[in-house]
Protein backbone atom coordinates (compact mmCIF):
# COMPACT_ATOMS: atom_id res chain seq x y z
CA UNK A 1 0.00 0.00 0.00
CA UNK A 2 1.31 3.53 -0.87
CA UNK A 3 1.91 6.10 1.61
CA UNK A 4 1.09 8.51 -0.81
CA UNK A 5 -2.82 6.95 -1.08
CA UNK A 6 -5.45 9.94 -0.08
CA UNK A 7 -7.86 8.65 2.14
CA UNK A 8 -10.61 9.15 -0.90
CA UNK A 9 -8.22 6.53 -3.09
CA UNK A 10 -8.06 3.91 0.49
CA UNK A 11 -11.36 3.81 0.93
CA UNK A 12 -12.81 3.45 -2.68
CA UNK A 13 -15.67 1.34 -3.30
CA UNK A 14 -14.52 -1.10 0.17
CA UNK A 15 -15.08 2.06 2.76
CA UNK A 16 -18.03 4.83 2.62
CA UNK A 17 -18.83 4.11 -0.80
CA UNK A 18 -19.93 1.30 -0.09
CA UNK A 19 -21.83 2.34 3.61
CA UNK A 20 -23.24 4.96 1.74
CA UNK A 21 -21.67 8.09 3.59
CA UNK A 22 -20.58 11.24 2.78
CA UNK A 23 -18.17 12.21 5.06
CA UNK A 24 -16.97 16.20 4.80
CA UNK A 25 -13.51 15.82 6.28
CA UNK A 26 -9.87 16.18 4.92
CA UNK A 27 -8.08 13.74 2.69
CA UNK A 28 -4.46 13.88 3.83
CA UNK A 29 -1.84 11.10 2.90
CA UNK A 30 -1.61 8.48 5.24
CA UNK A 31 1.43 8.77 7.22
CA UNK A 32 4.22 6.48 7.03
CA UNK A 33 3.82 2.90 6.05
CA UNK A 34 2.70 -0.68 7.24
CA UNK A 35 5.11 -3.13 8.13
CA UNK A 36 4.75 -6.56 6.19
CA UNK A 37 1.65 -8.48 7.42
CA UNK A 38 -0.27 -5.17 7.29
CA UNK A 39 1.40 -4.05 10.92
CA UNK A 40 0.71 -0.59 11.99
CA UNK A 41 4.06 0.96 14.16
CA UNK A 42 7.57 1.23 13.42
CA UNK A 43 9.71 -1.41 15.61
CA UNK A 44 11.89 0.17 18.20
CA UNK A 45 15.04 -2.20 18.62
CA UNK A 46 16.62 -2.86 22.03
CA UNK A 47 19.94 -1.91 23.04
CA UNK A 48 20.81 -5.18 24.54
CA UNK A 49 21.20 -8.12 23.50
CA UNK A 50 17.89 -10.29 23.13
CA UNK A 51 17.04 -13.45 25.77
CA UNK A 52 17.24 -16.92 24.54
CA UNK A 53 13.32 -18.06 24.11
CA UNK A 54 11.96 -20.03 25.82
CA UNK A 55 14.05 -19.97 29.03
CA UNK A 56 11.62 -18.17 31.66
CA UNK A 57 8.95 -19.63 33.32
CA UNK A 58 5.33 -18.79 32.57
CA UNK A 59 4.24 -16.18 35.51
CA UNK A 60 1.31 -15.64 36.78
CA UNK A 61 -0.46 -12.51 38.11
CA UNK A 62 -1.34 -12.99 41.88
CA UNK A 63 -4.97 -12.87 43.06
CA UNK A 64 -5.58 -9.90 45.23
CA UNK A 65 -7.98 -10.24 48.15
CA UNK A 66 -10.07 -7.56 49.56
CA UNK A 67 -9.14 -5.49 52.36
CA UNK A 68 -12.75 -5.96 53.47
CA UNK A 69 -16.12 -6.87 52.40
CA UNK A 70 -19.49 -6.53 53.74
CA UNK A 71 -23.00 -7.72 52.14
CA UNK A 72 -22.63 -6.14 48.76
CA UNK A 73 -19.50 -5.44 48.28
CA UNK A 74 -15.61 -6.61 48.02
CA UNK A 75 -13.44 -3.79 49.02
CA UNK A 76 -9.78 -3.67 47.31
CA UNK A 77 -6.46 -1.09 48.03
CA UNK A 78 -3.90 -0.84 45.32
CA UNK A 79 -1.01 1.66 44.72
CA UNK A 80 0.63 2.13 41.88
CA UNK A 81 4.25 2.21 42.60
CA UNK A 82 8.00 2.02 40.87
CA UNK A 83 9.84 -1.27 41.64
CA UNK A 84 12.53 -3.64 40.30
CA UNK A 85 11.95 -6.20 38.46
CA UNK A 86 14.56 -8.89 36.27
CA UNK A 87 12.80 -9.05 32.77
CA UNK A 88 15.88 -9.84 30.92
CA UNK A 89 18.34 -12.09 32.45
CA UNK A 90 21.34 -10.05 33.89
CA UNK A 91 19.55 -6.94 33.75
CA UNK A 92 17.43 -4.56 36.17
CA UNK A 93 14.08 -3.03 34.23
CA UNK A 94 11.94 -0.50 36.57
CA UNK A 95 8.35 -1.21 36.53
CA UNK A 96 5.50 1.24 36.73
CA UNK A 97 3.42 -1.32 38.24
CA UNK A 98 -0.15 -2.21 40.09
CA UNK A 99 1.27 -2.95 43.41
CA UNK A 100 4.88 -2.49 41.93
CA UNK A 101 4.59 -5.73 39.80
CA UNK A 102 4.26 -6.14 36.09
CA UNK A 103 0.69 -7.38 35.06
CA UNK A 104 -0.53 -6.23 38.15
CA UNK A 105 -2.54 -8.23 40.58
CA UNK A 106 -5.51 -9.89 39.19
CA UNK A 107 -9.08 -8.63 40.71
CA UNK A 108 -11.79 -11.50 40.32
CA UNK A 109 -15.42 -10.13 41.30
CA UNK A 110 -18.94 -11.71 40.94
CA UNK A 111 -21.04 -10.94 38.51
CA UNK A 112 -24.00 -8.94 40.19
CA UNK A 113 -21.75 -8.16 43.64
CA UNK A 114 -20.30 -4.62 43.61
CA UNK A 115 -16.20 -4.02 43.90
CA UNK A 116 -15.15 -1.13 44.96
CA UNK A 117 -11.19 -0.08 44.31
CA UNK A 118 -9.10 2.73 46.56
CA UNK A 119 -6.05 3.37 43.87
CA UNK A 120 -2.95 5.60 45.11
CA UNK A 121 -0.35 6.56 43.19
CA UNK A 122 3.30 6.73 44.89
CA UNK A 123 4.56 7.39 41.13
CA UNK A 124 6.72 10.41 40.27
CA UNK A 125 3.49 11.04 37.17
CA UNK A 126 -0.26 12.03 37.74
CA UNK A 127 -2.30 8.34 36.49
CA UNK A 128 -5.73 7.65 35.84
CA UNK A 129 -7.14 4.07 35.79
CA UNK A 130 -10.24 2.58 33.69
CA UNK A 131 -11.76 -0.74 34.03
CA UNK A 132 -11.57 -1.60 30.45
CA UNK A 133 -15.02 -3.30 29.13
CA UNK A 134 -16.34 -2.73 32.97
CA UNK A 135 -20.18 -1.19 32.57
CA UNK A 136 -19.21 1.47 34.81
CA UNK A 137 -20.67 5.04 36.43
CA UNK A 138 -19.07 8.07 34.47
CA UNK A 139 -17.19 8.94 37.32
CA UNK A 140 -15.23 5.96 38.01
CA UNK A 141 -14.89 5.23 34.05
CA UNK A 142 -11.29 6.43 34.02
CA UNK A 143 -12.43 9.85 32.48
CA UNK A 144 -8.23 10.90 31.51
CA UNK A 145 -8.32 14.29 33.38
CA UNK A 146 -9.89 12.65 36.32
CA UNK A 147 -6.25 12.20 37.50
CA UNK A 148 -4.73 10.71 41.35
CA UNK A 149 -1.82 12.75 42.00
CA UNK A 150 1.80 11.65 41.78
CA UNK A 151 3.22 11.17 45.75
CA UNK A 152 -0.44 12.23 46.72
CA UNK A 153 0.09 15.45 47.40
CA UNK A 154 -1.35 18.62 46.09
CA UNK A 155 -3.48 19.40 43.37
CA UNK A 156 -1.34 21.92 41.42
CA UNK A 157 0.11 20.96 38.03
CA UNK A 158 2.62 23.08 38.06
CA UNK A 159 3.81 21.43 41.36
CA UNK A 160 3.92 17.91 40.13
CA UNK A 161 6.77 16.14 38.16
CA UNK A 162 5.84 15.61 34.52
CA UNK A 163 2.92 17.37 34.51
CA UNK A 164 3.96 21.00 34.58
CA UNK A 165 3.70 20.74 30.47
CA UNK A 166 -0.03 19.19 30.45
CA UNK A 167 -0.96 22.64 31.06
CA UNK A 168 -1.09 24.06 27.57
CA UNK A 169 -3.04 21.11 26.13
CA UNK A 170 -6.54 21.39 25.12
CA UNK A 171 -9.08 20.91 27.83
CA UNK A 172 -6.17 20.61 30.70
CA UNK A 173 -7.69 23.53 32.98
CA UNK A 174 -10.96 20.69 33.74
CA UNK A 175 -8.77 18.27 35.27
CA UNK A 176 -8.95 17.39 38.32
CA UNK A 177 -6.17 16.00 40.83
CA UNK A 178 -7.00 13.71 44.49
CA UNK A 179 -4.62 12.12 46.72
CA UNK A 180 -6.34 8.82 45.58
CA UNK A 181 -9.68 7.31 44.12
CA UNK A 182 -12.53 5.18 44.87
CA UNK A 183 -13.75 3.44 41.98
CA UNK A 184 -17.02 1.84 42.00
CA UNK A 185 -18.06 -1.18 39.48
CA UNK A 186 -21.42 -2.26 40.03
CA UNK A 187 -20.49 -5.41 38.24
CA UNK A 188 -23.91 -5.67 36.58
CA UNK A 189 -22.78 -7.76 33.93
CA UNK A 190 -21.90 -10.73 32.50
CA UNK A 191 -18.84 -12.99 33.11
CA UNK A 192 -16.25 -11.77 31.25
CA UNK A 193 -12.07 -11.39 30.49
CA UNK A 194 -12.05 -7.29 31.82
CA UNK A 195 -8.33 -5.27 32.50
CA UNK A 196 -7.52 -2.01 34.15
CA UNK A 197 -4.81 -0.27 32.62
CA UNK A 198 -3.52 3.62 32.87
CA UNK A 199 -5.96 6.38 31.16
CA UNK A 200 -4.04 9.59 32.03
CA UNK A 201 -4.63 12.14 29.52
CA UNK A 202 -1.69 12.10 27.29
CA UNK A 203 0.27 9.76 28.66
CA UNK A 204 -1.02 6.24 28.55
CA UNK A 205 0.62 5.13 25.85
CA UNK A 206 4.33 5.49 28.30
CA UNK A 207 2.49 4.36 31.60
CA UNK A 208 0.99 1.05 30.17
CA UNK A 209 4.39 0.18 28.25
CA UNK A 210 5.99 0.54 31.19
CA UNK A 211 3.62 -1.44 33.44
CA UNK A 212 0.32 0.16 34.93
CA UNK A 213 -1.82 -2.77 33.03
CA UNK A 214 -3.44 -5.99 35.34
CA UNK A 215 -6.43 -8.35 34.51
CA UNK A 216 -9.82 -7.73 36.56
CA UNK A 217 -11.99 -11.00 35.62
CA UNK A 218 -15.69 -11.43 36.19
CA UNK A 219 -17.45 -14.49 36.85
CA UNK A 220 -20.54 -15.37 37.27
CA UNK A 221 -23.05 -18.80 37.70
CA UNK A 222 -23.73 -19.63 34.02
CA UNK A 223 -20.50 -19.66 33.16
CA UNK A 224 -19.67 -21.75 36.50
CA UNK A 225 -22.06 -24.44 35.48
CA UNK A 226 -20.54 -25.38 31.83
CA UNK A 227 -17.69 -27.15 33.45
CA UNK A 228 -14.80 -25.39 31.70
CA UNK A 229 -11.21 -26.08 32.17
CA UNK A 230 -10.62 -24.02 35.82
CA UNK A 231 -7.88 -23.48 38.46
CA UNK A 232 -4.51 -24.33 37.53
CA UNK A 233 -5.76 -25.26 34.33
CA UNK A 234 -7.32 -21.52 33.28
CA UNK A 235 -4.06 -19.32 32.57
CA UNK A 236 -4.71 -15.44 32.37
CA UNK A 237 -2.30 -14.80 29.27
CA UNK A 238 -0.79 -10.67 28.66
CA UNK A 239 0.85 -10.53 25.66
CA UNK A 240 2.81 -7.37 25.51
CA UNK A 241 5.96 -6.20 23.29
CA UNK A 242 8.64 -4.04 24.85
CA UNK A 243 11.87 -2.23 23.72
CA UNK A 244 14.56 -2.06 26.35
CA UNK A 245 17.33 0.60 26.44
CA UNK A 246 21.23 -0.33 27.07
CA UNK A 247 20.47 -0.35 30.79
CA UNK A 248 17.77 -2.54 30.66
CA UNK A 249 14.84 -0.06 31.22
CA UNK A 250 12.20 0.05 29.05
CA UNK A 251 12.89 2.10 26.02
CA UNK A 252 10.05 4.74 24.77
CA UNK A 253 10.33 7.45 21.80
CA UNK A 254 8.76 10.12 24.19
CA UNK A 255 8.70 13.30 22.63
CA UNK A 256 11.06 15.27 24.75
CA UNK A 257 13.21 12.13 25.92
CA UNK A 258 12.05 12.34 29.33
CA UNK A 259 8.45 11.53 29.22
CA UNK A 260 7.50 14.98 30.50
CA UNK A 261 5.59 16.13 27.07
CA UNK A 262 2.74 14.07 25.89
CA UNK A 263 3.47 12.16 22.39
CA UNK A 264 6.45 9.90 20.87
CA UNK A 265 9.05 11.51 18.52
CA UNK A 266 7.37 11.59 14.37
CA UNK A 267 8.89 8.24 13.69
CA UNK A 268 6.91 6.38 15.94
CA UNK A 269 3.34 8.07 15.17
CA UNK A 270 2.14 5.17 13.79
CA UNK A 271 2.43 3.16 17.22
CA UNK A 272 5.40 1.82 18.76
CA UNK A 273 6.91 -2.04 18.47
CA UNK A 274 9.00 -3.65 20.63
CA UNK A 275 11.06 -6.73 19.56
CA UNK A 276 10.81 -8.34 22.78
CA UNK A 277 7.46 -10.41 23.61
CA UNK A 278 6.52 -10.61 27.19
CA UNK A 279 3.78 -12.86 28.26
CA UNK A 280 2.54 -11.80 31.87
CA UNK A 281 5.68 -9.90 32.19
CA UNK A 282 8.36 -12.98 31.12
CA UNK A 283 10.06 -13.11 27.57
CA UNK A 284 8.85 -16.12 25.46
CA UNK A 285 8.23 -18.27 28.32
CA UNK A 286 7.37 -21.43 29.20
CA UNK A 287 3.90 -22.86 30.16
CA UNK A 288 4.73 -27.24 31.58
CA UNK A 289 0.95 -28.42 30.73
CA UNK A 290 -0.70 -31.72 31.34
CA UNK A 291 -2.58 -33.39 28.46
CA UNK A 292 -5.71 -31.94 29.32
CA UNK A 293 -7.81 -29.12 28.42
CA UNK A 294 -6.36 -25.47 29.14
CA UNK A 295 -8.78 -22.40 29.44
CA UNK A 296 -6.63 -19.80 27.88
CA UNK A 297 -7.09 -16.13 28.80
CA UNK A 298 -5.32 -14.16 25.71
CA UNK A 299 -5.55 -10.06 26.14
CA UNK A 300 -3.10 -7.85 23.65
CA UNK A 301 -1.54 -5.66 26.05
CA UNK A 302 0.49 -4.23 23.52
CA UNK A 303 0.73 -0.31 22.82
CA UNK A 304 -0.15 -0.90 18.79
CA UNK A 305 1.16 -4.62 17.56
CA UNK A 306 -1.25 -6.81 16.75
CA UNK A 307 -0.84 -10.38 16.44
CA UNK A 308 -2.19 -13.55 14.36
CA UNK A 309 -1.41 -16.02 16.60
CA UNK A 310 -1.18 -19.80 15.66
CA UNK A 311 -0.23 -23.23 17.45
CA UNK A 312 3.01 -25.24 15.97
CA UNK A 313 2.02 -27.52 15.13
CA UNK A 314 -1.22 -27.87 14.62
CA UNK A 315 -3.07 -30.86 16.32
CA UNK A 316 -3.99 -33.61 14.32
CA UNK A 317 -7.17 -31.62 12.13
CA UNK A 318 -6.67 -28.69 13.20
CA UNK A 319 -8.81 -25.99 15.01
CA UNK A 320 -6.61 -26.53 17.82
CA UNK A 321 -7.59 -22.79 18.68
CA UNK A 322 -11.71 -23.82 20.22
CA UNK A 323 -13.02 -19.65 20.92
CA UNK A 324 -15.66 -19.75 23.85
CA UNK A 325 -15.71 -15.70 24.32
CA UNK A 326 -14.62 -12.29 23.40
CA UNK A 327 -14.34 -9.21 24.83
CA UNK A 328 -17.89 -9.26 26.56
CA UNK A 329 -18.06 -12.31 27.77
CA UNK A 330 -19.11 -16.14 26.53
CA UNK A 331 -19.80 -16.56 22.61
CA UNK A 332 -23.55 -18.59 22.07
CA UNK A 333 -21.26 -21.73 20.68
CA UNK A 334 -17.43 -22.13 20.45
CA UNK A 335 -15.89 -21.69 17.39
CA UNK A 336 -12.68 -23.52 16.27
CA UNK A 337 -9.69 -21.46 14.87
CA UNK A 338 -6.40 -22.36 13.16
CA UNK A 339 -5.13 -18.82 13.82
CA UNK A 340 -6.70 -15.95 15.92
CA UNK A 341 -6.03 -12.10 14.91
CA UNK A 342 -6.23 -9.46 18.28
CA UNK A 343 -5.59 -5.97 18.04
CA UNK A 344 -4.36 -4.00 20.62
CA UNK A 345 -6.86 -4.17 24.02
CA UNK A 346 -9.09 -6.95 22.44
CA UNK A 347 -9.37 -10.50 24.31
CA UNK A 348 -10.15 -14.56 23.34
CA UNK A 349 -11.11 -16.56 25.37
CA UNK A 350 -10.09 -20.06 24.03
CA UNK A 351 -9.87 -23.64 24.75
CA UNK A 352 -6.78 -25.65 23.64
CA UNK A 353 -7.10 -29.42 24.67
CA UNK A 354 -3.39 -30.50 24.89
CA UNK A 355 -4.77 -34.32 24.96
CA UNK A 356 -4.66 -34.12 21.33
CA UNK A 357 -0.48 -33.94 21.11
CA UNK A 358 1.58 -36.80 22.63
CA UNK A 359 3.24 -36.72 25.76
CA UNK A 360 6.07 -34.82 25.54
CA UNK A 361 5.12 -32.56 22.70
CA UNK A 362 6.56 -28.74 22.85
CA UNK A 363 3.61 -26.82 20.85
CA UNK A 364 4.93 -22.89 20.55
CA UNK A 365 2.59 -20.20 20.13
CA UNK A 366 3.49 -18.40 17.17
CA UNK A 367 2.66 -14.87 16.04
CA UNK A 368 2.17 -15.20 12.03
CA UNK A 369 2.20 -11.08 11.75
CA UNK A 370 5.96 -10.50 13.43
CA UNK A 371 9.25 -11.52 12.18
CA UNK A 372 12.43 -12.71 13.68
CA UNK A 373 12.07 -12.37 17.47
CA UNK A 374 8.70 -11.26 17.26
CA UNK A 375 7.55 -14.23 15.46
CA UNK A 376 7.27 -16.37 18.17
CA UNK A 377 4.91 -15.28 21.70
CA UNK A 378 5.50 -19.09 24.15
CA UNK A 379 5.83 -22.74 24.31
CA UNK A 380 3.31 -25.33 25.74
CA UNK A 381 5.98 -28.03 27.09
CA UNK A 382 3.07 -31.08 27.44
CA UNK A 383 4.09 -33.70 30.38
CA UNK A 384 2.37 -36.81 31.03
CA UNK A 385 0.96 -36.68 34.21
CA UNK A 386 -1.38 -34.33 35.66
CA UNK A 387 -4.53 -36.86 36.24
CA UNK A 388 -8.16 -36.64 35.09
CA UNK A 389 -9.36 -33.73 33.09
CA UNK A 390 -13.06 -33.48 34.08
CA UNK A 391 -13.50 -30.17 32.39
CA UNK A 392 -15.91 -29.96 29.26
CA UNK A 393 -16.81 -27.67 26.06
CA UNK A 394 -20.60 -27.77 25.65
CA UNK A 395 -22.09 -26.84 22.31
CA UNK A 396 -23.94 -24.14 23.81
CA UNK A 397 -22.78 -21.80 26.26
CA UNK A 398 -24.38 -18.90 26.35
CA UNK A 399 -27.78 -16.99 25.09
CA UNK A 400 -26.95 -13.64 23.66
CA UNK A 401 -29.62 -11.30 22.82
CA UNK A 402 -29.55 -10.10 19.25
CA UNK A 403 -29.85 -5.70 18.56
CA UNK A 404 -31.67 -5.38 15.53
CA UNK A 405 -30.17 -2.58 13.26
CA UNK A 406 -33.92 -2.12 11.81
CA UNK A 407 -34.34 -0.95 14.90
CA UNK A 408 -31.80 1.76 15.10
CA UNK A 409 -32.90 5.07 16.46
CA UNK A 410 -29.89 6.85 15.20
CA UNK A 411 -26.88 6.29 12.76
CA UNK A 412 -23.17 8.39 13.58
CA UNK A 413 -20.25 8.55 11.64
CA UNK A 414 -16.87 8.34 13.59
CA UNK A 415 -14.43 8.79 10.78
CA UNK A 416 -10.57 7.89 12.22
CA UNK A 417 -7.88 9.76 9.98
CA UNK A 418 -4.57 11.87 10.29
CA UNK A 419 -4.24 15.24 9.83
CA UNK A 420 -1.34 17.02 9.16
CA UNK A 421 0.16 16.64 12.72
CA UNK A 422 -1.82 14.76 14.51
CA UNK A 423 -4.85 12.15 14.65
CA UNK A 424 -8.51 12.82 14.48
CA UNK A 425 -12.06 11.88 14.43
CA UNK A 426 -14.06 13.69 12.53
CA UNK A 427 -11.80 15.72 11.38
CA UNK A 428 -11.07 17.18 15.24
CA UNK A 429 -8.71 16.64 17.65
CA UNK A 430 -9.47 15.50 21.48
CA UNK A 431 -10.73 18.57 23.51
CA UNK A 432 -12.12 17.28 26.77
CA UNK A 433 -15.87 18.42 27.46
CA UNK A 434 -16.85 18.47 23.73
CA UNK A 435 -18.89 15.50 22.85
CA UNK A 436 -19.30 14.26 19.56
CA UNK A 437 -22.64 12.49 20.35
CA UNK A 438 -25.66 12.42 22.84
CA UNK A 439 -26.90 8.89 22.75
CA UNK A 440 -29.94 7.84 25.00
CA UNK A 441 -30.17 5.49 27.37
CA UNK A 442 -31.75 1.82 26.32
CA UNK A 443 -32.01 2.95 22.55
CA UNK A 444 -30.07 0.82 19.99
CA UNK A 445 -28.05 3.03 17.76
CA UNK A 446 -25.33 2.28 14.70
CA UNK A 447 -22.06 3.49 15.02
CA UNK A 448 -20.16 3.27 12.06
CA UNK A 449 -16.03 4.00 12.05
CA UNK A 450 -14.48 4.90 8.88
CA UNK A 451 -10.78 4.91 8.58
CA UNK A 452 -7.72 6.01 6.49
CA UNK A 453 -4.77 4.21 8.57
CA UNK A 454 -5.50 0.83 10.77
CA UNK A 455 -7.15 1.50 14.35
CA UNK A 456 -8.52 -0.72 16.51
CA UNK A 457 -11.29 1.41 18.02
CA UNK A 458 -12.22 0.63 21.81
CA UNK A 459 -15.89 2.19 22.94
CA UNK A 460 -16.46 2.55 27.02
CA UNK A 461 -19.78 1.91 28.96
CA UNK A 462 -21.36 -1.01 26.62
CA UNK A 463 -19.94 -3.76 24.49
CA UNK A 464 -21.49 -3.81 20.94
CA UNK A 465 -22.62 -5.82 18.44
CA UNK A 466 -20.39 -6.03 14.90
CA UNK A 467 -22.94 -6.01 12.24
CA UNK A 468 -20.98 -5.83 8.66
CA UNK A 469 -17.39 -4.92 7.43
CA UNK A 470 -17.49 -2.82 4.28
CA UNK A 471 -21.35 -3.78 3.55
CA UNK A 472 -20.82 -7.69 4.40
CA UNK A 473 -20.59 -9.80 6.87
CA UNK A 474 -18.83 -9.55 10.07
CA UNK A 475 -15.49 -11.10 10.26
CA UNK A 476 -13.94 -14.34 11.45
CA UNK A 477 -12.94 -12.33 14.69
CA UNK A 478 -16.32 -10.54 15.05
CA UNK A 479 -18.94 -12.73 17.22
CA UNK A 480 -20.15 -11.88 20.13
CA UNK A 481 -20.12 -8.85 22.49
CA UNK A 482 -16.97 -6.49 22.01
CA UNK A 483 -16.01 -3.33 23.31
CA UNK A 484 -12.71 -3.25 20.84
CA UNK A 485 -12.96 -4.04 17.38
CA UNK A 486 -10.19 -3.52 14.83
CA UNK A 487 -10.73 -1.75 11.82
CA UNK A 488 -8.04 -2.70 9.11
CA UNK A 489 -7.20 0.49 6.83
CA UNK A 490 -9.35 1.64 4.34
CA UNK A 491 -12.20 -0.41 6.13
CA UNK A 492 -15.59 0.48 7.08
CA UNK A 493 -17.12 -1.38 10.09
CA UNK A 494 -21.00 -1.01 11.85
CA UNK A 495 -21.57 -1.74 14.83
CA UNK A 496 -24.86 -1.93 16.94
CA UNK A 497 -24.51 -0.63 20.73
CA UNK A 498 -27.30 0.31 23.25
CA UNK A 499 -26.37 2.29 26.16
CA UNK A 500 -27.73 1.44 29.29
CA UNK A 501 -27.74 2.59 33.29
CA UNK A 502 -25.43 5.12 33.09
CA UNK A 503 -25.93 9.28 31.99
CA UNK A 504 -22.43 10.78 31.74
CA UNK A 505 -19.57 11.41 29.79
CA UNK A 506 -17.85 8.40 28.37
CA UNK A 507 -15.26 8.07 25.59
CA UNK A 508 -14.67 6.34 22.10
CA UNK A 509 -10.92 6.09 20.73
CA UNK A 510 -8.44 4.12 18.99
CA UNK A 511 -6.55 2.25 21.54
CA UNK A 512 -3.54 2.09 19.68
CA UNK A 513 -1.97 4.38 22.75
CA UNK A 514 0.03 6.27 20.36
CA UNK A 515 -2.53 7.25 18.60
CA UNK A 516 -4.49 7.96 21.58
CA UNK A 517 -2.49 10.11 23.30
CA UNK A 518 -1.67 12.31 20.63
CA UNK A 519 -5.84 13.30 20.26
CA UNK A 520 -7.62 10.33 18.39
CA UNK A 521 -10.04 10.08 21.20
CA UNK A 522 -13.73 12.19 21.12
CA UNK A 523 -16.31 12.14 24.11
CA UNK A 524 -20.07 10.75 24.06
CA UNK A 525 -23.11 11.96 26.56
CA UNK A 526 -25.46 9.68 27.07
CA UNK A 527 -28.72 11.01 28.86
Amino acid sequence: MSSGLTRRQLLGAGGAAVLGVGVAVGAPPLLGMLIPGGQPGLLLSSKVPLPPRYQAELPIPAVIQPVRSDATTDYYEITARAATARILPGQDTEVWGYQGTFPGPTIESRSGRRTVVTHRNALPHATAVHLHGGHTPHDSDGYPLDLISPQGGGDAMAGMGGMSKMAGMPGMSGATFQPQRDYTYPMNQRAATLWYHDHTMGFTGPQVYRGLAGFHLVRDDEEAALGLPHGPRELPLMIADRAFAADGSFAYPALDGNEGKPGVTDAYMNGVLGDVILVNGAPWPVARVDRARYRLRMLNGSNARRYRLALDPQPPGGGGLLQIGSDGGLLERPTAHDTLELAPAERFDVVVDFARYPAGTSVRLVNQLGSGSTSEVMRFDIGSGGGADDSRVPAKLSSIERLDPAKAAATRTFVFQKSQNNWTINGDEYRPGRSLASPKLGQVEIWRFITDFHHPVHMHLDPFQVVSRNGDAPGAYDAGWKDTVDVLPAQGVEVAVRFTDYAGRFLLHCHNLEHEDMAMMAEFTTE
